[in-house]
């Protein structure tokens, strides 16, 4: 598995696999993409944690609602994505870490 980071209020777009653009007639399938339920906070910032099958290349990120006129953010490709023990090794030099699914249901630290 890959796994990439991605800011609170972004969606995955397309996504990029060996022979280009993910092609769900040909894999019979959507990519496996799934955000999972931990996060961390990095500079005050809200990111999740996403896994992603190890045929995905790339993926294309852009912000769930359109973010200010004149903004020159649209979307981003992400180009590399990551190992697990580099997923681990950002958790563990985050600020705070979080997990939605604590027993209070919020979004509380668990460090």
């Amino acid at each position: 598995m890959k796994y990439f980071f991605l800011s609170d209020g972004w969606l995955v777009g397309r996504v990029w696999e060996f022979g280009g653009l993910w092609d769900e007639s040909a894999w019979r399938r959507r990519p496996q993409i799934q955000r999972l339920n931990l996060g961390m906070i990095e500079h005050g910032e809200k990111l999740w944690l996403y896994q992603a099958e190890e045929a995905v290349l790339m993926v294309e990120v852009k912000p769930s609602s359109p973010l200010g006129v004149g903004s020159s953010i649209g979307q981003v490709v992400l180009r590399r994505l990551m190992s697990a023990d580099q997923a681990l090794e950002r958790l563990t030099k985050a600020e705070d870490l979080f997990n939605p699914l604590n027993s209070d249901h919020s979004q509380s630290p668990i460090n």
